[in-house]
């Protein structure tokens, strides 16, 4: 039997159902290019990650410093309603790779705050192409479908969310069975989300890096040639990164961050649900408004919050960094990795949220 893929975490924190691959590296500028022209989807192909450097990687420190309590408040509220909301047995499953440590601190606070055993999975889902399915019928086989909780970071502008709606359509003409598209997220801007802790636009620490923070894989990789019927969605993992991983040293330090709170304020109750409709027109009068500002094309180039901003300078081809406030300790990573590569920055003092990235449209 097969020994369950767990990247760089314990299997009593997540089993990834995922395939480790090779692939090669796809320089930013050329995806960009091959995925705005339509020849490629962006899933086909990955840009290789780097180390951070030591002053990046400070930025990561500062923001469990600067947020690590609200977010293990937020924990705990999550835990609290998926606690109320499955009564019998929970099934957690985090949506690869933003779900994933957020996926695995609920684990654990269930165990320790509120007695309950979950198990823990996470799958891939990738927008135009969804969940994968096959992923999805091997949790079913170990599990009921009334179990399953789908966890994400937050959203931005709800796509994933639809994706996940449209995916679990799909699979009820495919296998017949019907499982609720509830997506419960630490923070939903958007008003997308079933179950959110909050709609604020804060800064989870674990956005602000990529693989060694999430149990040392890449974002989930759709290829034909491995992504068959039969087999999961691939990743890369990068072994070599192992002697630098922080996916662990997160871990722990958050659920420190929980037990603090915990011993000074409880468990507090969770607030009235925010107002989904508005929310959801704030985020599109956001996206109208941004797309004719600065004649975008599609909506896709728009990435609002500072999660969603943080993924664009990472990993694609931005062209313009947008900040509430450019002296806010909140964004200073962002500041940092536009100052870096030389992205335009511009302040605007009426943003709905902290930060948005645009990405360049390649003409």
């Amino acid at each position: 039997m097969t020994a369950p893929f767990t990247g760089s975490y314990s299997a009593s924190d997540v089993e990834f159902l995922l395939t480790p691959i090779e692939i090669e590296d796809t320089p930013v500028a050329l995806k960009e290019a091959l995925i705005q022209s339509g020849r490629r989807h962006y899933s086909e192909m990955l840009s290789h990650e780097s180390l951070p450097s030591e002053a990046y990687l400070q930025l990561f420190h500062d923001a469990i410093a600067l947020n690590g309590r609200r977010m293990a408040e937020h924990l705990l509220l999550l835990a609290k309603r998926i606690d109320a909301l499955r009564k019998d047995n929970i099934t957690l499953v985090s949506l690869a790779r933003a779900g994933t440590p957020v996926g695995v601190l609920l684990k654990h606070v269930l165990k320790r705050h509120f007695g309950r055993d979950a198990a823990h999975y996470s799958i891939s889902i990738l927008r135009d192409k969804g969940l994968d399915q096959q992923a999805l019928r091997t949790i079913l086989r170990r599990h009921a479908q009334e179990s399953l909780v789908f966890v994400d970071g937050w959203t931005g502008k709800g796509v994933i969310a639809r994706q996940l709606a449209a995916s679990l359509d799909d699979f009820v003409d495919s296998d017949g069975i019907r499982i609720p598209a509830d997506l419960f997220v630490l923070t939903d801007l958007s008003g997308a989300a079933a179950v959110a802790a909050s709609n604020e636009d804060y800064l989870i620490p674990s956005c602000v890096l990529n693989a060694t923070v999430s149990g040392l894989i890449s974002r989930s990789i759709f290829r034909h040639e491995i992504s068959g019927p039969a087999s999961f969605h691939g990743c890369v993992y990068y072994k070599k990164f192992e002697p630098y991983d922080l996916s662990q040293y997160f871990i722990e330090a958050m659920l420190s961050q929980v037990e603090t709170v915990c011993r000074e304020s409880g468990i507090r109750e969770p607030e009235a649900p925010p107002d989904k409709e508005a929310l959801q027109a704030v985020s599109l009068d956001f996206l109208q408004g941004i797309a004719e500002r600065y004649r975008l094309s599609h909506y896709n180039y728009i990435k609002p919050g500072i999660g969603e901003a943080t993924r664009v300078l990472l990993r694609r081809e931005a062209g313009r960094l947008l900040l509430r406030n450019k002296d806010s300790e909140a964004t200073r990573h962002l500041l940092w990795l536009a100052e870096s590569k030389s992205i335009p920055v511009e302040e605007h003092k009426d943003l709905p949220y902290l930060a948005a990235a645009l990405i360049k449209e390649v003409k």
